[in-house]
């Protein structure tokens, strides 16, 4: 009698062990839920347009120059000849090739030291903004419904050496300043249409990731007296170490490949190539002055540079990111 009453009182615990295992066998857990097709083919269905647009826009265009990369052909496309790797031997031996890879290097250091020390300034001092936060937040974000070519244009006529109304208060204070000529200017010219471009991406990762931190560990420092920049630089930057890491290294891709419109609309790479990145070489070569071998091989130099200064900064810089904290 004794043996049946412990069975009886040990029935309504088990039940719910029994109800649990069985939905960790069926693969569901409590506020999940699985999605089941009953056509195979639905989720390759779902998956083409995806699909279509890498093959389409990556994947075929990146065989195409790689294959042109190792020809020489005329403008018409009407005689290739096979001539291994001249192209790139060529590319290695010209002074203005390689004038273009230490542009490129210096221009990318540049606008992303000076993109992410921005947006880490603004970003910090979110929280201290009391009145209009909204409004604040709204300004710093505005540069990123704005088109590149559009914010080149505009800081084109800005520091235009005629009529650019910044240019009159440069010259008023003695400074002088004609991007067209001299290419120390043009260089910190696009450097800064390039920086002012991207600030707000930088910006709401930021923010997003300050947001993480725990304010109770800010207001003990301050209450020991630390001031914004060291509760800044001694606390919350280790802490979103992460999202800086990854912010340079996004920062780095834009610099490569995404400030071509800039380029174009401020300096077209002038003056004397001061400002010739890559990527604008590139659509030099290939598409004014009709060199498709030698633009194809730029192109696949330019992503295995890309490709090398990323695995540079995961193997060098990523060692010192603390993802624990």
């Amino acid at each position: 009698m004794q043996a049946s009453t412990s069975v009886t009182a040990e029935l309504p615990a088990a039940a719910p062990r029994a109800d649990r295992r069985r939905r960790a066998a069926a693969g569901g857990t409590a506020g999940l839920k699985r999605a089941h097709y009953t056509n195979s083919r639905l989720p390759f269905l779902l998956l083409l347009p995806q699909l279509l647009v890498l093959l389409l826009f990556f994947f075929i265009p990146a065989v195409r120059a790689l294959v042109q990369a190792f020809v020489i052909t005329d403008p018409f496309g009407t005689t290739v000849h096979f001539v291994w790797f001249d192209n790139f031997r060529a590319l290695l031996a010209s002074p203005e090739y390689r004038s273009s890879v230490w542009v490129t290097l210096w221009f990318t250091l540049a606008q992303s030291v000076l993109t992410l020390s921005v947006a880490a300034v603004l970003a910090f001092a979110t929280d201290r903004v009391i009145r209009g936060r909204g409004l604040y937040r709204s300004i710093v974000l505005l540069p990123y419904a704005i088109a590149p070519v559009i914010a080149g244009i505009l800081w084109a006529f800005m520091f235009n050496a005629h009529v650019g109304p910044l240019t009159y208060v440069l010259k008023a204070l003695g400074v002088a300043w004609d991007p067209t000529r001299n290419g120390f200017d043009a260089f910190l010219l696009v450097t800064f249409a390039a920086a002012w471009k991207h600030i707000c991406y930088d910006y709401i990762f930021l923010v997003a990731a300050l947001l993480a931190v725990p304010a109770s560990l800010l207001e003990a420092a301050a209450v020991d007296g630390a001031g914004p920049g060291l509760r800044f630089f001694k606390i919350a930057l280790p802490m979103i170490g992460p999202t800086v890491f990854f912010l340079l290294v996004m920062n780095f891709v834009y610099g490569f490949f995404e400030t071509f419109a800039i380029i174009d609309a401020v300096t077209k790479g002038g003056p004397g190539g001061a400002t010739m990145i890559l990527v604008y070489k590139v659509y030099q070569d290939g598409f004014v002055h009709i060199d498709l071998g030698s633009s194809a091989a730029q192109s696949v130099l330019l992503m295995i540079f890309a490709v090398i200064l990323t695995m540079l900064q995961f193997r060098y810089v990523e060692r010192n990111v603390n993802y624990d904290v």
